[in-house]
């Protein structure tokens, strides 16, 4: 089992393909089995890594509180081990406030960043849904707590095909690393305190957000946000798609993915 120690944690990472690396940083509760959709394509072209969090999937659970930036340096630590000296990077929601801080703290070291679903800022509301949330997941049972998550990530069209609905509810049920209630709950703390909104003006690297118009987690508008505050960057809103749409528009998603790191790659510097 491929691991590295990063900051007094050990961080589970995968290995996929050969090229100019790609380093994948998932969201709040997600693992590396949430990019099943993204590796076969990503590395037909890219050196293809992903990780998971501390907290989550076969990554160490942490003791204490700690903050997107602590994270951040997880997955630094882990591209030092890999001896990636630059790389591209793309982060989907809390991986995306994740990727913003990876940035700021080395933005020699990124190629192209892409920044999905996700904001720049929670502020006193993210805060409070931060505390209401964690209050209640540890009276749920791991099935209510999958439901509601896929309540969240998926659309109401996804939802009207039964079957797709209980194959992927019967996947994430059967996951062998399920992320323990206490550990959800730390991820979503740091997640609620991230704020970059003053810093990413210095971004200059190629930037890609990228919104979904039915996000109901993280609303489109903060897409919008993210795009205007990092200067140069290019801004795509995926119609109809909903918070989780590497999974139920994974198409879509990836030549988004693919066609701006293409296009990006090949410009002058």
């Amino acid at each position: 089992m491929p691991t590295t120690e990063a900051n007094g944690q050990t961080i589970y990472y995968e290995d996929h393909g050969e090229g100019e690396p790609l380093l994948l940083v998932p969201g709040l509760a997600m693992d590396t089995l949430g990019w099943a959709l993204q590796v076969p394509p990503f590395s037909a072209r890219h050196r293809t890594i992903l990780l998971d969090n501390r907290d989550v999937g076969q990554s160490s659970m942490a003791q204490s509180r700690y903050d997107i930036a602590d994270m951040a340096q997880d997955a630094l630590a882990l591209a030092d081990a890999l001896e990636l000296d630059s790389f591209h990077l793309l982060g989907v929601s809390m991986g995306g406030a994740i990727a913003q801080e990876m940035a700021l703290a080395a933005p020699e070291r990124i190629r192209t960043l892409t920044l999905v679903v996700t904001f720049a800022a929670g502020g006193r509301w993210a805060r409070t849904l931060c505390e209401v949330w964690s209050a209640r997941v540890p009276r749920m049972s791991r099935e209510e707590h999958i439901d509601e998550l896929m309540l969240l990530c998926f659309s109401e069209q996804f939802f009207e095909n039964a079957e797709g609905v209980a194959w992927l509810r019967g996947m994430m049920l059967q996951n062998p690393h399920p992320q323990p209630a206490d550990a959800f709950a730390r991820q979503l703390d740091a997640a609620s305190r991230h704020d970059a909104k003053d810093r990413l003006g210095t971004l200059a690297m190629p930037t890609h957000v990228i919104g979904a118009e039915h996000d109901i987690l993280v609303p489109v508008w903060k897409s919008r946000e993210l795009a205007d505050l990092i200067p140069g960057s290019q801004l795509t809103v995926l119609e109809g798609c909903p918070h989780g749409l590497n999974v139920e528009r994974a198409e879509d998603f990836n030549r988004a993915v693919l066609d701006f790191i293409a296009e990006r790659a090949a410009a002058p510097a």
